[in-house]
């Protein structure tokens, strides 16, 4: 199954780039985008499974699973001096905020696309839990 995420209004900051983090693995970045590109885009692959509650989730290379449940990070970096990448901040994508008939649809497809800003009031990354209103979820 494909899970893609398409991001706009990123922050437009010099030298940082935003990237999905690789489960447990901080610096295990997918596709880094500069931060002042118009948009992100990223395509994760994706397995339907039945977790321990019996409740029908995702799981994958790039999904995270912890306390409030399954989330993709993604997480902000900066480049220094020495040309490496310093993460300073993330954003998490709440799968648990995937509304269920979409979620059904996209299992059903094999395909659900998350669409969401990245940039917070104050002109910033956006440094939060990433749920609807915030996030459109589609299927197909």
């Amino acid at each position: 199954m494909l899970l893609r995420i398409e991001a706009r209004d990123l922050p437009g900051t010099p030298g940082v780039v935003v990237a999905v983090q690789a489960r447990a693995k901080p610096y295990a970045m997918l596709d880094p985008v500069p931060a002042d590109a118009a948009e992100a885009s990223w395509d994760l692959a994706v397995e339907l499974f039945t977790n321990k509650r019996g409740e029908r989730t995702l799981r994958g290379r790039h999904v995270q699973d912890g306390i409030g449940g399954r989330f993709v990070y993604l997480s902000w970096y900066r480049l220094g001096e020495d040309g490496g990448y310093a993460m300073y901040c993330r954003s998490k994508l709440m799968l648990f905020g995937i509304p269920q008939d979409v979620f059904e649809a996209g299992v059903a497809s094999g395909r659900l696309l998350a669409r969401f800003g990245l940039t917070d009031a104050k002109g910033n990354p956006v440094v939060a839990r990433l749920l609807p209103p915030a996030v459109e979820w589609t299927a197909g």
